[in-house]
């Protein structure tokens, strides 16, 4: 039986500090991304962008907070986006827009996944463990607060209720490279797993995301993978506005893909961060298009040669 995997189109931008991720969607399109799962054997549906309601400003304690009014909306559009491609598709792909949308996928999903009788776990591949809450916040920008929000953490009262929290106990990070004291902080307080790119260095990955979907598999666990562009090296990556050095490699970044997809755990995916406005010749739409295509099935010895001639 063919599967199904929805294309929603998230064009989120307020979260970040640089215009440009609200092409995202489009970029991930245009480098073929659709064609690509279709090829794979997938039916492919592409349900367009999701829109943002006019919004009113809301005002913050911490003066810092930006565009709150807009990431409240988005996270209330998105969830229910999310919660109705997981009941539609076998993998749904939201494709970003900047690493605020995950407040709104990642409920989205929990919600459907509580609905099963299924505990959540959230594969967090990012140089940022955005564990802010927006009291704690020191730049103000909000792609820095989702797991804080979907985790259940105090802070968030104007934001739509949790209807199934996030165990932060469920959620493993890997590539983390800039951590905040307060997210420090909160990472020991939570009990969530990091494996940063030290412990990626000297461990390699293979071995801490396979504990990881060890976990997932013995308790029939739904996956949610949420990867971020700033998880990968800037140098084969450039189109973030959060560049850190050190990231993951080309050949790191397609095992931990093929790894996911030889485990037939994974039940949704984000794509965020992607800034084409930073882009080289699409360099980096194309290579998070490829990560894709290699979770959702495509093997090595299927790679072709491409010439940027």
């Amino acid at each position: 039986m063919t599967q199904c995997c929805h294309l929603i189109g998230a064009p989120v931008q307020t979260g970040a500090s640089q215009p440009g991720c609200l092409m995202g969607p489009a970029a991930f399109r245009t480098a073929g991304l659709p064609e690509k799962l279709r090829q794979l054997g997938w039916d492919v549906v592409d349900c367009g962008d999701a829109a943002l309601p006019e919004t009113t400003p809301i005002a913050h304690a911490n003066e810092a907070v930006h565009n709150l009014a807009e990431m409240v909306s988005w996270t209330r559009v998105l969830s229910q986006a999310a919660y109705d491609a997981m009941t539609a598709s076998d993998m749904p792909i939201f494709m970003g827009g900047d690493h605020s949308m995950a407040a709104g996928t990642v409920s989205g999903v929990s919600r459907f996944a509580a609905e099963q009788n299924r505990p959540l776990f959230v594969l967090w591949l990012d140089a940022h463990p955005d564990l802010h809450t927006l009291d704690s916040t020191g730049s103000g920008n909000l792609h820095g607060t989702p797991v804080a929000y979907f985790t259940g953490q105090p802070g968030f009262d104007m934001f739509p209720p949790l209807a199934a929290p996030v165990d932060p106990g469920n959620i493993c990070m890997m590539g983390i490279r800039s951590v905040d004291p307060a997210e420090h902080a909160r990472i020991k307080e939570l009990g969530v797993t990091v494996h940063d790119m030290r412990t990626l260095d000297e461990r390699g990955v293979a071995a801490p995301l396979a504990e990881f979907l060890a976990r997932v598999s013995a308790v029939n666990g739904l996956l949610h993978v949420s990867l971020d562009v700033d998880f990968l090296d800037p140098a084969i990556a450039p189109a973030v506005g959060t560049t850190v050095p050190g990231g993951a490699t080309f050949r790191e970044a397609h095992l931990i893909m093929e790894m996911l997809h030889d485990s037939g755990l994974v039940g949704s995916l984000d794509l965020v961060e992607l800034n084409p406005f930073l882009d080289e010749r699409g360099r980096t739409a194309l290579l998070m298009t490829d990560l894709t295509a290699s979770l959702f099935g495509r093997r090595v010895l299927d790679r072709m040669t491409r010439s940027f001639a």
